[in-house]
């Protein structure tokens, strides 16, 4: 059958809609009285019917089945549309089929022997049921438990002044295959951590829209936050990480700080993105960007970003987008394609590559350079980094010091979720918004993270300070150390990829006249959806 042939069309054979019955005193009381319920309203009036008693007119172009099947067939329409995308190919590194003791592919929570190898069969049956589905798999899979070099202390404010992320700089450059932003072919401390997405190195490392306040309707936040204490790191030693890998709980609480900071270092961005909602960052600059300066409180006002100028209700005399190309619609957006983001990123996580988290590598380091196995990893350049030295003469270990103490989550690395619903969320509001608004008044936080201070420099943008919030929500769960940086980056174009899908989708169901969103990708390049 022709796909095509699928498509409902209109035929002259089409029940006819059924005329109104007869209008009685007792069937317009009846209709009346339910639609007032249904509309959870109130009867205004006399209470006395007279002789003009009369159904009400619906001012719509069509009647109502006529309606009801023009919305049937342009989801048809819209849907035969996504059908006809071709589906990409999920390649994978390898791992799985090369390393026959899976030590290339997570496997946190299943058995583990004494030296951190999975048991085979365990993950066999866990493969088993993935390729499956069916719940009754999942609940045969033997679990491991009953239960299911970092200078993160340093403010950002101080990379530029600081001998460990001078260093760190340093040891990067030095890496053939680092694919971070460089200046004059060297990483360097305005580089250090960022990413080379569109104004993502311009200005302060922390977005703005991470430390403005933000105006939510009658209420008003503040964004200091509740961080944990400097100094703390978790599963240094192997009894600690053994036990983690199978799926037990940490020996450790986490420890937070009493005092509520501003974020100005990698530990505060850490414990941010630990906790976070799902699409907390997009949703508060979404807000800060809505609402208008306001004179008569000037420090809870927001910054009044103009629409795209795509919005088709900039030309109108008579009309402003609400429902549709207002505030209700992007505000409603955030929470659906973060939604739809997120069930992307979980097929590729655990349907194609099952990819181990750093602290289960650093795991395999700890073991060869142990010599308790003899594991085939390319140990030349991490060994020739002073980082190596200097986690084994602080934890007398070669394991990763994690922020949270239950390391990584218990699913695998590729792709990062936070990064996913980052590109997604950060698209629809590069879409929405007007990129090129100067940001006025920008600020940086105190090395206390008590305080707001001014900052002057190179020209702050939306478009530019949007893609430096989707960096740095990815880039913080890398320096929490549970996940790499190829994660965060592959997974910001997976959520770009998300967006712009839902974006041409809704714009088949617009009645507006509309030419599409332009907006700037992550690579640079435009693009009008």
């Amino acid at each position: 059958m022709n796909p095509n042939d699928s498509i409902p069309q209109k035929s002259d054979s089409r029940p006819a809609e059924p005329a109104p019955s007869p209008l009685t005193r007792r069937s317009f009381l009846t209709r009346s009285v339910a639609a007032t319920l249904a509309a959870g309203g109130a009867a205004v009036g006399t209470g006395v019917l007279d002789s003009a008693e009369a159904l009400a007119v619906e001012l719509d172009p069509h009647s109502r089945l006529t309606r009801a099947n023009l919305a049937y067939r342009l989801r048809c329409k819209a849907a035969l549309g996504q059908r006809r995308v071709q589906p990409a190919l999920h390649p994978t590194n390898g791992d799985e089929t090369l390393y026959p003791n899976h030590i290339g592919n997570f496997s946190k929570g299943l058995p583990h022997n004494a030296i951190g190898e999975v048991d085979p069969a365990a993950y066999d049956a866990w493969r088993h049921a993935l390729q499956s589905g069916r719940p009754e798999d999942f609940e045969a899979i033997p679990m491991g438990a009953s239960s299911p070099s970092l200078q993160r202390k340093l403010p950002f404010a101080e990379y530029g002044i600081n001998a460990i992320t001078l260093g760190a700089a340093q040891d990067l450059t030095r890496l053939q295959d680092f694919r971070g932003p460089k200046i004059a072919l060297e990483v360097t401390p305005q580089t250090l951590f960022r990413d080379t997405l569109p104004g993502a190195t311009t200005g302060p490392y922390l977005s703005q829209f991470l430390l403005l306040p933000v105006p939510f309707g009658a209420n008003y936040i503040e964004q200091q936050m509740r961080t944990t204490v400097p100094g703390v790191d978790y599963l240094t030693n192997f009894a600690d990480w053994l036990n983690v890998q199978r799926g037990e709980l940490p020996a450790q609480a986490q420890q937070h700080d009493a005092q509520r900071r501003y974020i100005r270092n990698g530990r505060d961005l850490g414990q941010w993105v630990h906790i976070d909602v799902l699409f907390q960052a997009y949703f508060h600059a979404m807000l800060i960007m809505l609402a208008g300066p306001d004179a008569n409180d000037a420090e809870s006002s927001g910054l009044g970003v103009p629409f795209d100028a795509g919005n088709p209700y900039h030309a109108s005399a008579n009309q402003d987008g609400f429902g549709t190309f207002g505030g209700p619609h992007i505000a409603a957006l955030m929470c659906e394609v973060a939604t739809r983001a997120l069930k992307a990123v979980w097929f590729q996580k655990w349907c194609v590559h099952r990819r181990l988290r750093p602290e289960a590598y650093a795991g395999l380091v700890h073991n060869r350079l142990h010599g308790v196995a003899a594991y085939p990893l390319a140990l030349d350049e991490i060994t020739a980094s002073p980082a190596l030295s200097m986690l084994a003469g602080k934890y007398g270990s070669y394991l990763l010091p994690m922020a949270f103490p239950e390391g990584s989550p218990l699913h695998p690395s590729y792709g990062a979720g936070h990064a996913t619903v980052a590109g997604a969320c950060v698209t629809i509001l590069k879409a929405w918004f007007d990129e090129s608004f100067v940001i006025p008044d920008p600020v940086v936080a105190s090395t206390d993270g008590l305080s707001l201070l001014p900052y002057s420099g190179a020209l702050l943008t939306v478009g530019g300070e949007l893609n430096k919030l989707a960096s740095n929500v990815a880039t913080g769960r890398n320096l929490a150390g549970v996940h790499w940086r190829s994660d965060a980056r592959e997974s910001l174009l997976l959520g770009e990829a998300v967006a712009i899908s839902v974006l041409k989708d809704q714009r088949l169901l617009c009645n507006e006249h509309f030419d599409g969103f332009t907006l700037t990708k992550f690579d640079g390049s435009t693009v009008t959806v």
